[in-house]
């Protein structure tokens, strides 16, 4: 896969793509309990920006992604697209507002409507908002379409879904949201359905779209190795919270917050010792298991995992201060690493 990616410069006078503040997402459980889904989560992705959100599974980076098309908008907090409020907006107005953000779902197969085909499934977004010219040049837009994402118009465009791979049911996904020209791609576990071959194709179809088109792009995904080198920057979540926001280049020999050290130590570079990964991550804490967001932990909610937890981390929840410029980290006892050389 290339790592080459978008550049974005500090104090760029564009606003930002996408900005969210202080989200809460929580659903009922029964017997009068609640899933702490995601709780006070802000992020900002700049103009043709990349930002990978990583975390294990049930850390709630899906449903960030999902808070943020507002499918459903969160309990509380603010999401902006460009100068738009998003939140708060009538249904009217955000489902127009919403055309500007499209997201590629995990499963391709189950994102599209299997009795239709591919033809339909990919002018089905411009067909809703009416794609004005006439028949010849929409079979001429979705023959593009389908070919800026490596596919033959002529062996897929009347196959339906059940007839196509699992990759090409991906990148049928994918031709139809660029066919809208969004603003943001937001790619919630993209690629952890594909076989590892079929994986690099379509990461390397998405920055090659994002860098030609300028889009900016909200990676979700639990692979390390995936979210680094496909992102610009990279927001670590666990059980709901934002534990560290980091540059992806920096990312294996900067990261300062013990669980992102404990992920980087899962990449099997890391199993090889000195000349791996860097600096050895910290051992794991007294427990192995994610703590349940019905009842997540008080202060840290890492503490119950972390080797560096003291009693400061049940009392006081860490706030998310930058040790750095570009690297924030949510941490009472970590500090900025010495940068390998």
């Amino acid at each position: 896969m290339t790592t080459t990616r978008a550049t974005v410069t500090p104090g760029n006078a564009k606003p930002p793509a996408l900005t969210a503040e202080d989200l809460v997402v929580e659903f009922p459980a029964g017997r009068g309990r609640t899933v702490h889904a995601v709780s006070g989560v802000s992020l900002q992705v700049e103009a043709g920006e990349t930002l990978g959100i990583l975390g294990e599974s049930g850390c709630g980076k899906s449903t960030v992604g999902r808070s943020l098309m507002q499918l459903p908008s969160p309990d509380s907090g603010t999401v902006r697209l460009g100068g738009t409020a998003l939140t708060g907006l009538a249904p009217e107005e955000l489902r127009r507002a919403r055309a500007r953000m499209q997201i590629i779902m995990q499963d391709p197969v189950s994102a599209l409507n299997p009795r239709r085909k591919v033809k339909d499934l990919v002018w089905e977004g411009l067909s809703i908002w009416g794609s004005g010219g006439d028949a010849r040049d929409q079979d001429t837009r979705i023959d593009t379409a389908l070919r800026d994402v490596g596919l033959d118009p002529a062996t897929v465009r009347e196959r339906r879904p059940h007839e196509l791979s699992g990759g090409q049911c991906q990148r049928v996904c994918i031709a139809r949201a660029l066919l809208l020209d969004p603003e943001v791609l937001i790619c919630d576990e993209p690629v952890s359905s594909l076989d590892v071959s079929v994986q690099a194709q379509i990461l390397n179809l998405l920055e090659t779209a994002t860098r030609k088109r300028g889009l900016s792009m909200v990676f979700i995904a639990h692979d390390v190795s995936v979210v680094k080198n496909i992102s610009d920057r990279v927001l670590v979540m666990y059980l709901g919270k934002v534990c560290e926001v980091l540059p992806s280049d920096g990312m294996q020999h900067e990261a300062a917050h013990p669980y992102t050290r404990l992920l980087l130590a899962s990449l099997p570079e890391a199993q090889r010792g000195p000349g791996g990964a860097g600096d050895p991550a910290p051992p794991a804490g007294p427990a192995a298991e994610l703590p349940s967001p019905l009842n997540p932990p008080s202060g840290c909610r890492f503490r119950t995992r972390c080797p560096m937890a003291t009693g400061r981390c049940s009392d006081e929840e860490p706030p998310l201060r930058e040790i750095r410029p570009g690297h924030r980290i949510a941490c009472h006892h970590a500090e900025p690493r010495r940068n390998h050389p």
